[in-house]
């Protein structure tokens, strides 16, 4: 089966109540070895291992360098609790099978009963959850069809997540720009290198609601470094999906609400029927300078989603 994984972004826990909260959910062993100030590992039978991380990486980095001076230490330490205010903490999941992603479930419980806070606990934050679904192929017809999937439903998905203000207006979740879609929806059957092409023309940047950058560093990471030198693209054959708000101070919450938005995506790209037509659809709805409207295009989709009985 196909795997993916999840990271999950919130306050209101130190590194070790994370880490303790981790461990009761689901057990595991710590590195110690690797472990700092700023991150820590969990080993967990079965699942794999677990990264905690306080996402700042000024002292995570402060923090491997000078692991071994005690003098440093204690001040990094004291950086780590103010950086509590501010910077978020992240568990990042290794990638688990589709078929046991209900194993996590206690994991979301532990915390929330710790005092994990999400998005809605600072009015200058942007926390999120990522979803990083292994893709079924690395091929040209494959990409293409998840690349129009998402692209036919960013602006839907937005609302359907009902994606913080905060968090709209950062730069960390910017949407694909109408000039990109306008190409993606003209092309008909693009090879690898098209793909490649359209994509770094308009995109280079980590910093999309789906940031397409790991996977084709995955296929390709020379051309993709040629344009975007980032040392934090991480080759893998995933999407990085990183729209959803994360609510896991909210009773009832769990990693299927975001999932299941996600499987809208995975749905429509099965159909390369609807995707021409809605491709068609959308090139028809654009109007001079304008563009396409967007509250239009959503309660067009938000309606043949619900006829298509895909929501």
């Amino acid at each position: 089966p196909r795997k993916v994984g999840f990271e999950l972004e919130f306050t209101g826990l130190t590194l070790d109540q994370t880490c303790e909260a981790l461990q009761s959910a689901l057990g595991g062993t710590t590195g110690s070895e690797t472990g700092t100030v700023a991150e820590q590992a969990v080993d967990v039978d079965g699942l794999g291992k677990f990264n905690i991380e306080l996402d700042w990486d000024f002292l995570k980095r402060k923090a491997a360098e000078y692991s071994k001076d005690e003098d440093v230490a204690e001040l990094l330490d004291l950086l780590s609790q103010a950086a509590l205010q501010l910077v978020p903490m992240e568990v990042v999941c290794p990638p688990i099978p589709l078929t046991e992603l209900d194993r996590l479930q206690p994991l979301v419980e532990k915390l929330r009963d710790a005092g994990a806070q999400g998005t809605d606990d600072s009015p200058i934050a942007a926390y999120g959850v990522h979803i990083n679904t292994e893709i079924p192929a690395l091929d040209a017809a494959t990409l293409f069809a998840y690349l129009r999937a998402f692209s036919l439903l960013q602006w839907w998905l937005v609302k359907k997540h009902d994606v913080d203000t905060t968090r709209r207006i950062s730069p960390y979740i910017d949407l694909y720009p109408e000039d990109y879609l306008e190409q993606l929806f003209s092309r008909k059957d693009p090879d690898m290198d098209q793909i490649f092409d359209d994509y770094l023309e308009h995109n280079d940047s980590r910093n999309r609601a789906l940031d397409m950058l790991p996977m084709l560093a995955e296929i390709n990471e020379s051309r993709v470094r040629e344009t975007v030198d980032d040392p934090r693209i991480n080759p893998r054959p995933t999407f990085h999906y990183r729209l959803p708000n994360c609510e896991i101070e909210k009773p009832g919450w769990s990693l299927a609400t975001p999932w299941n938005v996600w499987l809208v995506v995975e749905r429509l790209a099965q159909k390369q029927e609807w995707l021409d037509e809605l491709s068609t659809a959308w090139l028809d709805a654009r109007r001079p300078v304008i563009g396409v409207s967007r509250s239009d295009w959503v309660e067009k989709i938000d309606q043949w989603l619900k006829d298509h009985e895909l929501v």
